[in-house]
């Protein structure tokens, strides 16, 4: 058992009627066997060896699937965590058995005890956890039912690894056509200057984007929002392959100095950390474009060369910027970096910077589409109603695609205003699919892809697009989150709320994975959502609706009331979503101000209104003739 002890007994109990016959390699409740698959049958088996001990998660992924193998393990260590504690009937709130370290592992807090006969083992007789896809011999007990049991057991596990391994981790592919995984860390500012970290950051996004279009087919990479996790860490590369499941890994730093530019990259292979190239490039500023693609293509040949396709990619086409252009450039890399933040602050600075590009070059495609981005979404992080800004934000998309048609966050930032305040789905789907088209390794067009699916009802084909976008942006927490989004549409609660602990288990703060709350009221888990709810306060729309909803879905109506009093007071000072309004009347079963409040919702283009089809709250609705009107209206009618 770790430092502990060297295996487990033959038999071991724990809680109130259950057993683990370790030589059968069963769990039995009372003496009846309980179904539980092989990984968290494993896991559980890792956790009572290391009772009382925190395991972290890179012990769980290291000890069962082994350290050299590339695979997507937070999920696989998150799924088998939530069918053990069902089959335990086991609350993460208040664990009897599997205790959560947020942000760390976990630990088993139960008590166990040994049958008598059991306490002294000649040998340990736990089935080793064996490192899945690396070759092991285990010695068993020569048990007829063990042996059938743990050889199916094994055969299942490898099976499952190396068919989800089949996309990534090929050590000596044949023809070239593999789709292997890089990931571009963050280039190092070594101006000394953190405000030139905007080009730094800049330029790392700029890469991974020309890169991200050289050879969609044959190479992925990695998303900006995973790859900036490790700016300024000192993590060990193979930790990091790990984590992102990429086999490549390019690294470098910039050095600023008046009017020129110095970058030194390295392309580095992480299974035996060779250094396929190394380069130095230096420039004029106003040729930091022809830069970018010089980098995108000597990363792309070495990687290809490193596969055996000795064939390689057609240089860009050289390119200065006037002084204008580069002024606009360096405006569009601040806003980026500002756009990337994700607050209401930032997003407003965002659209100054790409507003400041525009008016240095008019022809700028890329800032129109940044101030589209900006503008999409900055109603939604503020509270306020969209019409403000969803006619800016689609006049700046069809203005960037008018000077650039094959600019995919263009496509993708039009489709989100159509789709959000048009509701005009066919365009939405029609611009989503042309912008993966554009370009695949585009994370952002798969990750509002999939949110898009989901609010049409097309849960399968949602939850296949977000897997697209996890793998492009693998600690994405808005991916991750919206993951749980569609599986609560889906009403598939109990998977919905254990994606959400696992955001939450990442970054406790973030906003996104308060729809926790949600699945907690279809559950009836009244007293969680409450407590939650009481300890995110904001002096907000949505704060006050989410509080007096969860009230009133709970019978507790005096206090819906009064919370759903503090948000009418509000909404006679400043703007709010009529959604907010609408929800709280619904969940105390006043169903016909709630359906005022939504045709409000409506007119006002409110983002609810593109959730009618699919959001569990409406459900009491849906035989109402004004809903089904609105549902027509917005075009999600059957």
């Amino acid at each position: 058992m770790g430092s502990k002890t060297g295996g487990l007994p033959d038999s071991v109990r724990f809680g109130e009627d259950f057993e683990v016959d370790v030589r059968a390699y069963e769990l039995r409740s009372a003496g009846t066997p309980v179904k539980l698959k092989p990984i968290p049958m494993q896991l559980l088996l890792f956790l009572i060896e290391r009772r009382g001990e925190l395991v972290t998660r890179q012990e769980i992924a290291d000890r069962i699937w082994g350290k050299d193998v590339f695979l997507d393990s937070d999920n696989g260590i998150n799924n088998a965590i939530s069918k053990i504690r069902q089959v335990l009937r086991d609350d993460p709130e208040q664990p009897r058995y599997v205790q959560t370290v947020t942000g760390r592992g976990y630990r088993f807090i139960a008590p166990v005890a040994v049958p008598s006969g059991n306490e002294s083992p000649a040998a340990p007789s736990t089935p080793p956890l064996v490192p899945v896809g690396v070759a092991s011999e285990i010695s068993a007990p020569k048990t007829g039912r063990w042996w059938v049991v743990a050889g199916l057991a094994l055969i299942a596990l490898i099976a499952i690894v190396a068919y989800r391994q089949r996309d990534r981790w090929r050590p000596h592919p044949q023809a070239g056509n593999e789709r292997v995984m890089l990931a571009i860390l963050p280039f190092d500012n070594l101006t000394g200057d953190p405000d030139q970290d905007y080009f730094s950051d800049g330029l790392t996004e700029e890469v991974i984007s020309q890169l991200g279009n050289l050879d969609p087919q044959h190479l992925g990479v990695i998303a900006r929002t995973s790859v900036m996790q490790y700016q300024h860490k000192n993590v060990p590369l193979t930790q990091i392959a790990r984590e992102l499941g990429v086999q490549y890994v390019l690294e470098g730093s910039v050095r600023q100095d008046g009017q020129h530019v110095r970058i030194a990259a390295q392309l580095i292979q992480v299974k035996d950390q060779s250094h396929l190239w190394a380069r130095q490039f230096d420039r004029e500023l106003k040729e930091v474009l022809l830069l970018q693609g010089d980098i995108a293509r000597e990363t792309c040949d070495g990687i290809r060369s490193a596969l055996g396709n000795r064939t390689t990619i057609a240089p860009p086409t050289p390119a200065s910027l006037s002084t204008e252009g580069l002024a606009a450039y360096n405006l569009y890399l601040k806003g980026q970096y500002f756009w990337n933040k994700r607050t209401v602050e930032s997003l407003h600075q965002a659209i100054d910077y790409d507003q400041q590009a525009i008016e240095k070059d008019p022809n700028y495609a890329r800032a129109y589409a940044g101030l589209a981005d900006s503008y999409a979404l900055i109603g939604g992080y503020s509270g306020v109603q969209q019409s403000e800004f969803m006619s800016k934000a689609k006049d700046a998309a069809l203005r960037a695609i008018a000077l650039d048609d094959n600019l995919a966050e263009a496509h993708t930032a039009l489709a989100l205003v159509v789709q959000n305040y048009d509701y005009d789905w066919t365009t939405a789907e029609k611009e989503f699919r042309r912008a993966i088209a554009l370009n695949p390794n585009y994370a952002t067009a798969h990750h509002w892809y999939a949110e898009h699916l989901a609010f049409r009802g097309r849960f399968d084909e949602a939850l296949a697009e977000s897997e697209r976008a996890r793998q492009l942006d693998p600690l994405s927490l808005i991916i991750l989150a919206d993951r749980g989004v569609i599986l609560y549409y889906a009403r598939r609660y109990d998977e919905a709320l254990e994606q959400f602990r696992a955001v939450r288990e990442l970054d406790p703060t973030f906003g996104r994975a308060g729809m926790i709350m949600k699945v907690y009221v279809q559950k009836r888990m009244f007293d969680q959502a409450i407590a939650m709810a009481e300890k995110s306060y904001s002096d907000s729309p949505w704060y006050w609706s989410t509080l007096a909803s969860i009230h009133g879905a709970a019978g507790n109506l005096e206090a819906a009331q009064k919370e759903l009093d503090r948000l009418l007071m509000l909404e006679r000072k400043q703007p709010v979503d009529a959604g907010a309004v609408a929800n709280v009347y619904i969940h105390m079963g006043r169903k016909a101000e709630g359906l005022t409040w939504l045709e409000k919702a409506l007119m006002e283009h409110s983002n609810v209104i593109t959730t009618l089809k699919v959001e569990p709250i409406y459900d009491s609705l849906r035989g109402e003739a004004r809903f089904q009107e609105l549902l027509r209206r917005a075009g999600l009618a059957e």
